[in-house]
């Protein structure tokens, strides 16, 4: 897949080390439900990406700059209900890459994928409610926010909220 300015790659094996550098870094995993501080932990992450295209629940790429083939981050589909055409989409960037567009341009492209290559009608995006400057990027974007679940998960200890958002296929102009 392309867009003007960027490659998505279906993640593979030989991305690990792109994936524990982002994956490794607290600024990026501060509201991620994932953090691995070794390659061997990141292991676990790779697997995942693996199981999700094997059992159809999913599938994700990793984003590279089509100026100079650096990894910018990735973004992909999880938890895939065929039955009820919907989705989680989840997408992170290296640090090096925020605010620079890149989210505006890739989501276009991934909501192509699940709109007409996996049939969904409905893409989900689940945020925590601290994390202003993700949510702003989805409403941007033409998510709709649909609720907060309180307290519905524990980070570090922590309760924390999650606001939920969606997009529709009819919302979506191609």
């Amino acid at each position: 897949m392309n867009t003007s300015n960027y490659i998505l790659k279906e993640i593979e094996q030989s991305d690990i080390h792109n994936i524990h550098k982002g994956l490794s870094n607290p600024e990026i995993t501060k509201y991620y439900d994932v953090h691995f501080s070794t390659l061997e932990e990141t292991e676990e992450q790779m697997k995942w990406y693996r199981n999700l295209k094997k059992e159809g629940i999913g599938i994700w790429w990793g984003i590279y700059d089509k100026k100079d083939n650096q990894f910018c981050g990735a973004g992909g589909f999880n938890g895939l209900d065929k039955n009820n055409q919907k989705a989680e989409i989840g997408l992170w960037l290296l640090k090096e890459y925020w605010g620079k567009g890149i989210l505006k341009e890739v989501m276009p492209q991934l909501f192509e994928q699940g709109f007409t290559e996996l049939n969904l009608n409905r893409i989900e995006g689940y945020v925590v409610s601290e994390n202003t400057k993700c949510k702003s990027a989805l409403e941007k974007i033409n998510f709709k926010y649909e609720g907060t679940m309180r307290e519905c998960e524990i980070k570090n200890g922590e309760r924390i909220n999650v606001d939920f958002y969606s997009i529709l296929k009819s919302e979506w102009s191609n």
